[in-house]
C-alpha cells in the first residue's frame, strides 16, 4: 500500500474541495448564461453575468473596449464568472482591467470531471481585486488538461489562495506577467501567495505545468506558509528576467515530488556607450539595445501602460546622456530617461520609480523641441502621459 504522507492527505482534501467549488450545484444555481451572443455582451466587451462557454459558442475572441467589473452580486459564491469548458477562446484586453469577483474565482479554464482540449489566449489584461477572503480561491485556474497561454498579463491585489493555479493535468504558460501585491489570506498549505502547481493524485509530474518567461513579483504577503510560488507534484519553470523583490517569506516552494526548473537570466539592460555630447540640441539616437518592458521595469523600477497593451504596437528603451543628446539637460543632472516611438498616438503612461519633473523631447521636431510635462506624483512615483513619439527625461525637483 502506497504511504501518503498527512501533509499530502490534507492537500488532497483541499484538491478536492476546489473540484467541489467548480462544479455548479443546481440546488444552489443561479442563472448561468451558457454561449452568450454578441448581443448579451456588457458594453467592455464581456459578459456582465456568470458565463459558461463551449466548442459550440458563436464568439471565439474577445476584445475588450473598456474596464470590467465582474460583481460578487452576479456570480455564486465560490463559483467562477467566466468558465471554458470546451474549444479555444481568445481574450484581447487591450491594456483594461477584469476586477473581481470579490466571492469566488475571475475565470476557470477546462472542467473538474473530465480531461478537455480547452484552450485559453489571454493578452493585455490586467486581473485584480478576485478570490475569496480566507477561502480557498483563485483568480484563474487551469485543470484538467486545458491550457492558458498568456502574454502581458498583471496580477494585482487578488486574494485567497495563489493569484493562479495549474492544477490536475492543467498547463499554463505566461510570459511578461507581473504580479503585484497579490495575498495568500487562506490559512495553512504551502501553496504560493502568487503562483501554485497543484497535481493532485498524478504520478507523473509533468503533466501539470506553470511556465512563467519574464515576470516581476512584487509586494506578497502570506497569513501562513510564506512563498510566492509553490509546486505539488508538478512541473514549474522559470525562464528569463525574473524579479522577486519586497515579498514575504520564501521565493519557491518545491514539495518532494515536484520538479522546478530555474533558468532564470539577467534582468540587465544594455546601454550605448557613452559619447561626448554637443552642445546643441540634435534628434535623439536610440541605443540598438530593446529590453522587454519586463526587464525594463525590473532595471530601472519605471512602470509602462499604453491604451491598447503593451504589445499594440508601442516600444521603450532606456537612454543614457549621449542618447538625450542636449548638454543643457545632462548638466541639470537628470536621474532616468526613455526613449518611446512606434503607436504612441493611443496614449502611453509612464511612471518613473523618483520624484521630480519632466520634460519632454519631442521627436516631430528636429532638433527636437524641448517641452516641459505635466506630472503626477502617486506613491513615490512621477507619472506622464504623452501621444506622439519622444523622450521622457526626469530631472529632479
Amino acid at each position: 500500500m502506497k504511504f501518503i504522507s498527512p501533509a499530502k492527505k490534507v492537500l488532497l482534501c483541499c484538491l478536492c474541495l476546489i473540484m467541489l467549488l467548480a462544479v455548479p450545484i443546481a440546488s444552489q444555481a443561479q442563472t448561468r448564461l451558457d454561449n452568450p451572443t454578441a448581443a448579451q455582451l456588457d458594453t467592455c466587451g464581456l459578459p456582465a453575468t456568470y458565463a459558461g462557454f463551449t466548442s459550440a459558442s458563436s464568439i471565439t475572441t474577445f476584445n475588450m473596449t473598456a474596464d470590467c467589473t465582474f460583481s460578487s452580486s452576479n456570480v455564486q459564491t465560490g463559483w467562477p464568472f467566466l468558465r471554458f469548458e470546451s474549444g479555444e477562446f481568445t481574450i484581447n484586453g487591450n491594456g483594461f482591467s477584469i476586477t473581481g469577483p470579490t466571492n469566488g474565482y475571475a475565470i476557470i479554464v477546462g472542467l473538474p470531471g473530465a480531461d478537455t482540449t480547452t484552450v485559453l489566449n489571454l493578452n493585455d489584461v490586467t486581473i485584480q481585486g478576485a478570490g475569496r477572503q480566507n477561502a480557498l480561491s483563485q483568480a484563474i485556474v487551469v485543470q484538467r488538461g486545458a491550457r492558458l497561454n498568456g502574454r502581458n498579463i498583471i496580477f494585482r491585489e487578488n486574494r485567497g489562495a495563489a493569484a493562479i493555479m495549474a492544477l490536475q493535468r492543467g498547463k499554463a504558460y505566461l510570459e511578461d506577467v507581473q504580479f503585484i501585491s497579490n495575498s495568500k489570506t487562506f490559512g495553512s498549505l504551502n501553496l504560493g501567495s502568487a503562483v501554485s502547481v497543484l497535481n493532485g493524485t498524478e504520478a507523473n509530474a509533468a503533466n501539470t505545468v506553470m511556465s512563467i518567461t519574464n515576470a516581476v513579483f512584487e509586494g506578497h504577503t502570506a497569513v501562513s506558509s510564506p512563498f510566492v510560488l509553490s509546486n505539488h507534484g508538478g512541473t514549474l519553470i522559470l525562464n528569463g528576467c525574473i524579479v522577486d523583490r519586497n515579498n514575504q517569506g520564501g521565493f519557491i516552494y518545491t514539495a518532494p515530488d515536484g520538479v522546478t526548473t530555474d533558468n532564470r537570466g539577467s534582468c540587465a539592460t544594455k546601454k550605448k556607450k557613452e559619447k561626448v555630447p554637443t552642445a546643441v540640441p540634435t534628434s535623439t539616437p536610440r541605443p540598438q539595445i530593446a529590453a522587454t518592458h519586463v526587464a525594463l521595469q525590473a532595471a530601472t523600477g519605471a512602470t509602462f501602460r499604453a491604451a491598447y497593451g503593451l504589445d499594440s504596437g508601442v516600444h521603450f528603451r532606456q537612454l543614457d546622456g549621449a542618447g538625450i543628446g542636449v548638454q543643457s539637460i545632462i548638466d541639470a543632472g537628470y536621474l532616468e530617461a526613455f526613449d518611446v516611438w512606434g503607436y504612441v498616438e493611443q496614449g502611453v503612461e509612464v511612471c518613473f520609480p523618483q520624484v521630480g519633473r519632466v520634460i519632454f523631447l519631442d521627436a516631430r521636431a528636429s532638433p527636437r523641441a524641448i517641452v516641459p510635462l505635466e506630472s503626477t506624483v502617486v506613491n513615490g512615483q512621477t507619472c506622464v502621459s504623452i501621444n506622439s513619439p519622444g523622450s521622457l527625461v526626469l530631472l529632479p525637483q
